[in-house]
């Protein structure tokens, strides 16, 4: 009786996966890696000189946090807080934004009529490139010709046309806006699908004990979508402490660094002058480690609290009974 020879396929995954992994080890391993090794360095200037590790390895670190003149903050962390308000600032609206209109979307009793065309449509600002919103807003704001000071003249609420985009707190509000805007649909999506996920079984049983549309959104919809809540919690932290495209087309950081995030902090030191990568590289590190530091901790603050006891008791259980 011949034997039949078993092929293996396993090493054609291998050869199918070497290109992704040659493109991640050249366009992104090595430049973490270099990033990580240059903030301890002198590494600076259009021509750096040789590369070599400073007596005080962490002078970099402290130069981020170190005042700038008559006791006032450095611009690294002015930059941390500006990055947490416009991140936090537009987040809160969006989510409340998604959540409210993914429990529409998916509430029987409403039944809303082409829910795919609306769909659309509230995620149409997610697909369009931040050059291209840049340039809207910039042309919506303009000064002193521009659609929103032309619509604020002919309804008499102003005289003079406003510099939107020179003054602090209407630039800020634009950015947030802008944000806003273009992420909420993205965060719709993403709860609908969790909401589509949740046992119909549950709602009934709630309708069928007389519980109305508000409690069923606080006490089925809310808790049940809680892991969902917590990856677009994390993955916008994320993006927002990472923002750069809006703040940078937008304003440039201005007016008087009022949108300067982190990562225009980062730009700015690595690619003007006097292109101090290290310090830029010291920065990017810096960022790294306040991320993680944030999302541990809202790992932590949003964990099941029932299933972490159950675990407890679980192990609390098998230790008893090894005992």
């Amino acid at each position: 009786m011949n034997k039949r020879k078993l092929v293996s396929y396993s090493k054609y995954g291998y050869i199918f996966a070497i290109p992704f992994i040659v493109a991640f080890a050249i366009f992104t391993l090595y430049p973490i890696i270099f990033t990580l090794i240059i903030g301890f360095t002198n590494h600076e200037g259009i021509v750096p000189p040789k590369l070599k590790l400073l007596k005080d390895p962490f002078e970099n670190f402290k130069y981020l946090f170190k005042k700038r003149g008559s006791g006032k903050m450095s611009y690294f962390l002015l930059s941390l807080i500006t990055t947490a308000r416009l991140w936090v600032i537009n987040f809160i609206p969006q989510l409340t934004l998604a959540l409210l209109l993914s429990a529409w979307f998916t509430d029987n009793r409403v039944k809303v009529k082409g829910q795919g065309f609306f769909k659309v449509v509230f995620y149409l600002p997610n697909i369009i490139t931040a050059a291209t919103v840049a340039i809207m807003f910039r042309a919506l704001f303009g000064f002193p010709v521009g659609p929103i000071n032309d619509l604020l003249k002919s309804l008499h609420l102003i005289k003079n046309p406003i510099e939107f985009l020179n003054k602090k707190s209407y630039t800020r509000a634009i950015v947030e806006f802008v944000q806003c805007w273009q992420w909420y649909g993205s965060t719709m999506i993403t709860l609908i699908a969790a909401v589509i996920g949740i046992n119909p079984e549950i709602f009934e049983a709630a309708e069928i004990d007389g519980a109305n549309r508000i409690q069923k959104f606080f006490r089925i919809t809310l808790p049940s979508v809680r892991p969902i809540m917590l990856f677009t919690l994390v993955t916008s932290m994320i993006g927002g402490l990472s923002m750069f495209d809006i703040p940078y087309l937008l304003a440039s950081g201005g007016p008087d660094n009022a949108t300067q995030t982190i990562a225009l902090f980062i730009y700015n030191n690595a690619f003007t002058q006097p292109y101090k990568y290290n310090r830029a590289a010291a920065a990017s590190i810096a960022l790294f480690v306040i991320i993680v530091i944030l999302s541990v901790c809202l790992f932590y603050i949003m964990r099941d609290k029932d299933a972490a006891k159950m675990e407890k008791l679980r192990k609390q259980a098998l230790k008893k009974g090894r005992v």
